[in-house]
């Protein structure tokens, strides 16, 4: 199997053929993690939102960005009711919490921090629905996880546009190198279980 898709700008190392292999290989795994991955994600967008009410731009991108991460949690949940796949708990691999680990609490680096994190989170979930896009063996699911590129690509642009509009392009752009940086080494293990992110 050749990983052919193009490296992602954010990211500093690719996915590897690894996760590929043990992801179309526990497909239905995957989509449950898929699923609880999207409610993360609105939840994400939410929790900024109430976090910094009064950055107006902030707020109004971050509310379309929760009302499509509800939409894709609902259109998941269609393909698991489709396979019956009943909703369940998964346990989380160490990649969200190790990136959380790299946020500073204090103001106002914690909103960049935020907002970088989350734009990682948002590239690195592009990348790898495109590889599942590009190598999932049924084809139906192969188009819904390309019908999903789109957003996460739009989400981690909307993350990084509003970094560097509420911060100067010299504070951002090394941070996000610095944050990138950890994001990849969170990978560098393979989880055992297949997840989205893992």
């Amino acid at each position: 199997m050749t990983i052919t898709l193009p490296t992602i700008k954010f990211l500093q190392q690719p996915t590897s053929e690894a996760w590929l292999k043990q992801a179309l290989a526990n497909l239905d795994t995957l989509l449950l993690d898929h699923s609880h991955c999207e409610r993360k994600a609105a939840g994400v967008a939410m929790n900024l939102m109430f976090r910094y009410p009064s950055n107006t731009r902030l707020v109004r991108a971050l509310t379309a960005i929760a009302q499509e991460e509800l939409e894709h949690f609902e259109q998941v949940n269609q393909w698991l009711e489709r396979r019956n796949i009943a909703l369940a708990p998964l346990s989380s691999p160490p990649y969200a919490a190790g990136l959380r680990a790299q946020m500073r609490p204090k103001e106002p680096e914690r909103l960049l921090d935020s907002l970088l994190v989350s734009g990682l989170i948002e590239a690195r979930s592009h990348e790898r629905l495109g590889l599942l896009a590009q190598h999932c063996p049924e084809p139906e699911l192969a188009q819904f996880y390309r019908g999903l590129m789109a957003s996460e690509a739009r989400h981690y642009g909307i993350y990084w546009m509003l970094a560097v509009e509420y911060f100067e392009r010299a504070e951002v752009e090394p941070r996000l190198a610095e944050l990138a940086v950890a994001e990849s080494e969170l990978l560098t293990t393979l989880h055992p279980e297949p997840r989205i992110h893992s």
